[in-house]
């Protein structure tokens, strides 16, 4: 099975540069992967409706228990989210514990979300 990690290429980060913040943050990602990243995809995505809190990712992998939504971020970051996206990976559940993040990524978990698909554990259709 293949995490997820998506990054908003459209965010501005509160400014007007050009490329665009998150498109900068995307292409730093892509040019630091590498295969210690397992079966992880990188997508870009137009928008994750964060915008006070850009740059962002999220990240998912069905299986796992939750997915996680990132804000904050910058090119700087880079590094700090492929290690946190490798502790994601080996996650039974997907839960990264602050002691296991990097310190740049500390405050960065803006919110947590069911995974992509059916989670382990009960559920309720409801009408």
């Amino acid at each position: 099975m293949s995490a997820v990690l998506h990054i908003c290429v459209t965010c501005k980060a509160g400014t007007q540069l050009e490329p665009r913040p998150g498109q900068r943050l995307y292409e730093a990602l892509d040019a630091l992967w590498d295969d210690t990243l397992g079966p992880t995809q990188l997508r870009p995505v137009s928008c994750l409706a964060a915008c006070e809190h850009g740059c962002t990712a999220a990240i998912f992998m069905q299986g796992k228990h939750f997915g996680y939504l990132l804000g904050g971020l910058t090119v700087a970051h880079a590094p700090d989210i492929l290690d946190y996206a490798r502790s994601y990976r080996a996650s039974a559940t997907g839960a990264v514990m602050p002691s296991r993040r990097a310190p740049s990524l500390a405050n960065a978990i803006l919110s947590r979300f069911p995974a992509y698909g059916l989670a382990p554990g009960p559920s309720k259709d409801v009408p």
